[in-house]
């Protein structure tokens, strides 16, 4: 699943294609969408908050989630694009280019008056100009049985972390993803962690991860092979995708559960 990284800079490359352009064409490919024309609006913003994506005209706000396989691609007018047609579900056009948004989870369009309800209940954005470690913090602790690694990943208490990150996080704290909330040695210090390597990953993409999807590889650190396994409800062995969504990785050595 793209993670809060890829949102920022998947709207650092469509703010630089668009903003300031006129739209020649839009393309809802949502049925509640589909009558929806901007044509001759001027882009004015692209925004990111945490893994949600905002398009703004001057009467309107365009909301995507990419979710597990969704992505914007941007071509010159004319060009073939390199994803299959029938997986597009929004096309923005200018006389100079069509952004596409391929496999979208989610396309709406909002008043701009109506942004904020996308966005209210979520956490701090660790990408955000207004990211708060301390409001973070506070919103972990709110359940201290939770284990981190699905703390982590719930949007309302931080918005950006997913799968990848969680357990990069954990690794380089030297924490088990199952760990309860209450029993992180530091969590202020796993926050800011966490808030670094996003940040890192946009300055410097792409990151090579140093655990996550190494099962039985060994840790960078100790050489223990690296172990994998489901964090949450079970999921079916054959749903990839939950798996995905639910495994973490860790180092038996560097990360063992409390006693």
């Amino acid at each position: 699943m793209p993670e809060g990284d890829t949102v920022f800079l998947t709207a650092a490359r469509l703010r630089a294609a668009l903003v300031g352009k006129t739209l020649t064409g839009s393309d809802f490919r949502v049925p509640r969408y589909a009558t929806v024309d901007l044509r001759d609006q001027v882009v004015e913003s692209v925004g990111s908050y945490g893994k949600h994506l905002f398009i703004r005209t001057p009467t309107v706000s365009i909301h995507t989630h990419l979710k597990m396989e969704g992505t914007w691609r941007i071509f010159h007018c004319g060009q073939r694009w390199t994803k299959p047609r029938v997986t597009a579900r929004l096309v923005l056009r200018t006389d100079e280019v069509e952004a596409v948004g391929f496999s979208l989870g989610k396309v709406e369009v909002l008043r701009l008056a109506d942004e904020h309800t996308v966005i209210d209940h979520l956490g701090p954005d660790l990408l955000g100009p207004e990211w708060d470690v301390a409001e973070a913090v506070r919103r972990l602790e709110r359940y201290p049985e939770q284990p981190i690694g699905m703390a982590l990943l719930d949007q309302r208490n931080l918005a950006g972390i997913g799968n990848i990150y969680r357990s990069e996080v954990c690794f380089l704290r030297r924490v088990h993803p199952a760990t309860p909330v209450a029993e992180v040695p530091d969590l202020f210090a796993l926050v800011n962690e966490a808030q670094r390597i996003l940040t890192e990953s946009v300055r410097k993409p792409p990151r090579r991860e140093l655990i996550y999807g190494r099962t039985r590889r060994p840790c960078q650190r100790c050489g223990t092979p690296i172990a994998s396994q489901l964090l949450g409800d079970p999921a079916p062995a054959s749903d990839r995708i939950a798996y995905r969504e639910r495994g973490i990785y860790f180092c038996p050595r560097c990360q063992p559960l409390p006693a």
